[in-house]
């Protein structure tokens, strides 16, 4: 019998020591097994503790499919994009999203992410304080839209950010609530709906003017009007859901790991000094876009993913009856798994708590008990990209500006859809001017 934690309440069970808290209350599992079943009000759920019964789960993506409390509620927003889609339709989606995170289009991408990293850069003045968090969620969705989704509009950018920041914290609280309270005119359902009729809006007449002019724009939505398999064409609905559910991935994502990241070099100077080393040596010498020298760069962001990895908590589903650590499990039980339940456990990271980029020297992060990018035919497709643009970002940044918390501003997780950071105020110190080409010098 899979055991359950002590402390559930009639009726609400696991409910209200999940809400206080639901990341120390996941750290609390492991002592009771390498699986676990909690309640959640409704929700009944078994949780895998042990990383090689997750790397099963993720393996075996056909018995465990997509779905379970969590992507019901993002489906609401992404539709049947590559994120949330069932096995049944994932091959054939990934065919067509794939080309566009081919090593040689980063390397194209990478020039107008270092851009926009200089443009945010270059956006600050000597002692001003700022929201990391609020300004790299913008800089990453002007990335996106200028790298993958050229056509869709600067022009009230930072709203579009909102709506989707909006709409990933609204899926994680309604995933645990019945579908007829979501439709209870609250003001945060009303919220939630306004932001998702406006981006469905925005991307339906994006898609739909690309489907008139389809000429190759060289970025995703372009590949995927065009892209033709055996006859068959993706329609203006598939579409618009891997548009929606790649800018809300890749935005989110991206900036999170990197506002985490200069959070964790802010309270560890030492390392600090070696990424600004290395970026300044890097700066000098490399071509645009290259990340060719930012080896401990990319180390810190790959530690910031373990210790808040974004996708804290994830769910599938089992399609049949099947068997998970020796345990039975039947058809449709709700399965939980959460890499940063894993990332924190010292049998598989020793002293798992801290930042130690060095940890990763000679291990290839896709051997390892790292799963902070997924693991089995569903690994994130936009993993390159990620980690390029958060390196370009994090060591522009470095190589320019000194950044320092500003007392009384603590730093919280927010664990939503996504691990996101709340605000975090830096009090920037100019390091380095840029001359007027963009280099530093």
């Amino acid at each position: 019998m899979i055991p359950r934690p002590p402390g559930a309440l009639p009726v609400l069970g696991h409910l209200m020591p999940f809400l206080r808290d639901p990341l120390v209350f996941l750290r609390s599992l492991p002592q009771h097994g390498d699986l676990v079943r909690i309640r959640l009000g409704p929700v009944t759920a078994v949780v895998v503790c042990d990383l090689e019964l997750t790397r099963q789960v993720l393996r075996e993506d056909r018995v465990f499919d997509k779905g379970g409390f969590l992507f019901e509620r993002i489906r609401d927003f992404a539709g049947n994009g590559l994120v949330t889609c069932p096995h049944a339709d994932h091959r054939r989606q990934r065919r067509y999203v794939q080309p566009a995170f081919r090593s040689e289009r980063i390397g194209q991408y990478a020039e107008v992410m270092e851009r926009e990293a200089r443009r945010l850069t270059g956006s600050w003045h000597d002692g001003q304080e700022v929201d990391l968090t609020a300004e790299l969620s913008l800089t990453a969705g002007r990335s996106l839209v200028a790298t993958l989704f050229t056509q869709l509009p600067f022009t009230g950018l930072r709203e579009t950010v909102e709506d989707f920041v909006l709409l990933i914290g609204g899926s994680y609280r309604r995933m645990l609530l019945p579908h007829r309270f979501n439709r209870i005119p609250l003001p945060a359902n009303r919220r939630y709906d306004g932001a998702r009729s406006r981006l469905t809006r925005l991307v339906d007449e994006v898609v739909t003017a690309y489907r008139a002019d389809p000429d190759d724009r060289g970025d995703l939505v372009s590949m995927l009007v065009t892209a033709d398999e055996n006859g068959h064409m993706l329609t203006g609905a598939e579409i618009t859901d891997q548009v929606m559910t790649i800018f809300a991935a890749g935005f989110d994502t991206i900036a999170n790991s990197t506002v985490w990241a200069l959070h964790l070099l802010a309270r560890h100077p030492r390392i600090a000094d070696r990424v600004r080393a290395e970026a300044d040596a890097a700066g000098t010498a490399a071509a645009p876009g290259s990340v060719e020298g930012l080896e401990l760069t990319g180390r810190v962001i790959r530690e910031a993913v373990r210790l808040y990895s974004p996708g804290w908590l994830l769910t599938r589903v089992t399609t049949t009856d099947t068997d998970l650590g020796g345990h039975h499990l039947p058809q449709d039980t709700a399965v939980v798994y959460s890499p940063y339940l894993l990332h924190r456990q010292s049998r598989y990271f020793p002293e798992p708590d801290r930042f130690d980029p060095d940890r990763w020297l000679g291990i290839h992060p896709q051997r390892g008990p790292f799963i902070g990018f997924g693991a089995g035919p569903r690994r994130c497709v936009g993993e390159q990209f990620g980690l390029t643009e958060s390196a370009l970002l994090l060591a522009t940044i470095m190589r320019t500006w000194q950044l320092d918390h500003v007392p009384g501003r603590p730093v919280r997780e927010v664990p939503l859809a996504t691990l996101r950071p709340g605000p975090v105020w830096m009090r920037a110190t100019r390091r380095h001017a840029p001359d007027p080409t963009g280099a530093i010098r």
